[in-house]
């Protein structure tokens, strides 16, 4: 995604789709891996931790290492019973020090996606909101059309007006015929007439 000018980077979209800051260009090889795995390797672990296999896992780790350093020979225990299980707290704890940042990167991801997500969402909810106004608009024309529209009881009303026009007029000019034949046969009985 081009962007025209630096104004434009918006914080609220993934690293992926920011312009890169202080001016420095990101170059892309195929050769490279993405500097996107991280992340999603990161979401893997975040996803891991928050399932109840991860806890179980957990649980018989730590309840195999007390137990063998517990009940093993003397001579092949790692960690001391007296001491307080020191090297698993250190271990547990490096564990919680590196599973935090992880699901923090990991949330902080997904807050990202669905910052986009909601501007995609907000954007076609804009979109439907017109079209539905649009066609709201295009029903009330319609409607307003069809009140101009002929009936069929008007069409017929009107044919039959027109039938009945079409047929006085019939009438007259048949009347204006025989009246002209009549002058005609006067005419000619006059004129036969005199002749007479």
């Amino acid at each position: 995604m081009a962007r025209a000018n630096r104004s434009d980077v918006r914080l609220d979209s993934p690293k992926g789709l920011r312009t890169p800051a202080l001016g420095r260009k990101r170059r892309r090889s195929r050769d490279r891996p993405s500097r996107d795995r991280f992340g999603r390797f990161t979401e893997a672990i975040a996803r891991g931790m928050g399932t109840p296999w991860f806890l179980l896992g957990l649980t018989f780790f730590a309840v195999s290492w007390i137990a063998w350093n517990t009940l093993a020979p003397v001579q092949w225990r790692f960690d001391s019973v007296s001491l307080g299980f020191i090297a698993l707290t250190l271990v547990l704890s490096m564990q919680a020090s590196y599973a935090a940042p992880m699901i923090l990167l990991a949330q902080n991801r997904q807050d990202d996606r669905d910052r986009v997500q909601f501007e995609q969402d907000r954007q076609r909810a804009e979109r439907n909101l017109a079209d539905t106004e649009y066609l709201a608009r295009e029903v009330v024309a319609l409607r307003l059309g069809m009140k101009d529209l002929a009936s069929r009881d008007f069409l017929r009303s009107e044919l039959r007006a027109l039938l009945e026009n079409l047929e006085e007029r019939e009438d007259q000019d048949k009347q204006t015929r025989k009246r002209l034949r009549k002058g005609e046969r006067d005419r000619d009985r006059e004129e036969r007439s005199p002749s007479d």
